[in-house]
């Protein structure tokens, strides 16, 4: 048999005996943690109506961080585990194995921060903002337990929904589904005295298709429902409030439409631009989100996916300076449903919603203990990482632009002269965030306040600052929306977030062809 999210629960006093064990005999150790999780998921996959690929497993890992040397600096060790080793005696084994080695990293690394001072002088130990240590369980939520469903309805839901996007035209050429549903469970605790027990369902699914009539360029599609739910998701109670087998032929049924629509054209001015909820999910990911992770604010991650033209230096950056129209309101809020949803993050911080723009005003950043430190900030549990092998970073989590109070069709109606933006597809982003272009699902033209045409292969680009200071409308519309691929990391790790927000008006250019 696999092993399953109960195993935990005989791991817990040994995992937090090793460590305390562990901590009281290391010199110059002033810091570990300990993460220890399991996952069990049952998934399944189709194409054109066929079969593809089904799964019954679990996933198991630990990751240690620790603190030590003369210049304190980090250490990390992280494995997965194998069923055979998830026994007591073995578990024991490997935590205690682990934790001297990401001891031992942290001093090589100390070591070496000593000898690098004397040309960096900058150089200066690793500190941790003070958090409420907490003890705590937190089970999973959901109305239909994800192990309760057999791996055959998982397939044959997968399958249908397949089948009948492809019987739909015949314009699609090809369709995939992929739906997964599971538990994951993960154990923190830390030198602190912490012990946390934290566990999370997930669902989702997800198609990718496409259509094409005639000779014109095949119209592609990719798109998904999910959230740390159980099987409820796919019945139908998600931010679309439709099945999935509904939503798959809703988007099917949008692109075939697509594929016969005239390609948008790019133009040299900036024009009016109403972006629809969906669209701005992504927006507030690529602008919002990753410019204020505090990890890239302070440059930590610069080699690997840029900086943040919000913050230059500790004297020179945008906080408390306006970055956006009075009407633009952004906030990140772990405490609510979402992808990004969560009690306490990677470092035991328990989580809190944080403002990040306040009537147009730049007011924080994402940060974890480290960070929040280095920026004299409070700790707001910020740190994420995929599995407990993998070291925790600074991450989004249901990050998105508040609601307004206008009627999005108000909004539309107000616009002699412009196009509406709906749903993302493909993020295109400078170095420092700066500049975004961001292609869409679908382009209206908007003519005496009405969608008198309908466009692909569009989208539009901006400056960053300069497309927030020309909000001049925000809807009441508001809609949170998953994310589940955003990279970061080396190695990678592919989290899944939250982001959403109202309708939108403000001004860009139009890309397309």
């Amino acid at each position: 048999m696999k092993p399953d999210i109960k195993s935990i629960d005989k791991q817990k006093k040994i995992a937090s005996e090793t460590l305390l064990r562990r901590y009281e005999s290391l010199k110059d150790c002033t810091y570990l943690d300990l993460r220890l999780g399991i996952g069990e998921f049952k998934s399944a996959s189709s194409e054109n109506g066929t079969p593809k690929e089904v799964m019954d497993d679990y996933e198991a890992s630990f990751g240690i961080r620790a603190i030590a040397g003369e210049m304190p600096s980090w250490g990390f060790y992280g494995q997965s585990i194998g069923k055979k080793n998830l026994t007591n005696e073995n578990v024991a084994t490997l935590l205690a194995s682990g934790i001297d080695i990401a001891y031992r990293r942290a001093r090589a690394n100390a070591k070496k921060k000593l000898e690098l001072k004397k040309i960096f002088d900058s150089l200066t130990g690793v500190r941790l903002a003070k958090i409420n240590v907490c003890q705590d369980i937190i089970s999973a939520d959901f109305e239909i337990d994800p192990r309760s469903i057999s791996l055959q309805k998982v397939l044959k839901t997968s399958n249908d929904a397949s089948r009948q996007m492809k019987n739909l035209d015949p314009s699609v050429q090809f369709t995939a589904t992929v739906i997964k549903t599971g538990i994951t469970r993960e154990l923190f605790c830390s030198s602190e005295g912490a012990m946390i027990d934290q566990s999370l369902p997930l669902t989702m699914g997800i198609i990718t298709l496409s259509a094409q009539k005639g000779s014109a360029c095949p119209e592609i599609c990719y798109d998904y429902v999910g959230d740390l739910r159980g099987w409820e998701v796919i019945e139908g109670k998600n931010c679309y409030n439709v099945s999935f087998h509904n939503f798959a032929i809703e988007r099917t049924k949008d692109t075939i439409e697509l594929a016969g629509a005239e390609f948008l054209k790019t133009t040299i001015d900036k024009v009016v631009v109403v972006t629809d909820p969906h669209f701005n999910t992504l927006l507030a990911h690529e602008i919002v989100g990753h410019p204020t992770e505090a990890d890239r604010v302070l440059k930590m991650e610069t080699a690997y996916a840029g900086r943040s033209w919000l913050f230059q230096s500790q004297e020179k950056n945008q906080i408390d300076n306006r970055i956006a129209s009075p009407l633009v309101n952004a906030f990140s809020d772990p405490t609510i449903m979402g992808f990004g949803h969560y009690k306490y993050d990677a470092e035991g911080t328990p989580a809190r919603p944080i403002t990040v723009i306040k009537n147009g005003i730049l007011k924080s950043f994402l940060n974890g203990r480290e960070t929040a430190a280095i920026l004299e900030q409070e700790p707001n549990g910020s740190m994420r990482a995929i599995t407990p092998s993998m070291v925790p970073l600074v991450r989004m989590t249901n990050t998105f632009f508040g609601p307004g109070r206008k009627n999005p069709e108000s909004i539309i109606k107000e616009v002699d002269d412009g196009y509406y933006i709906v749903r993302h597809k493909t993020p295109s982003i400078s170095e420092s965030r700066e500049n975004f272009r961001i292609s869409a699902q679908k382009v209206y033209k908007i003519e005496n306040g009405k969608l008198v045409k309908l466009y692909r292969g569009g989208g539009i680009m901006a400056n960053s600052k300069d497309f927030l200071m020309s909000v001049d409308a925000v809807g009441n519309d508001f809609k949170m929306f998953p994310i589940p691929d955003c990279g970061k990391g080396q190695p990678m790790q592919v989290m899944k977030v939250g982001n959403g927000g109202p309708t939108l008006r403000s001004r860009a250019r139009l890309t397309g062809y």
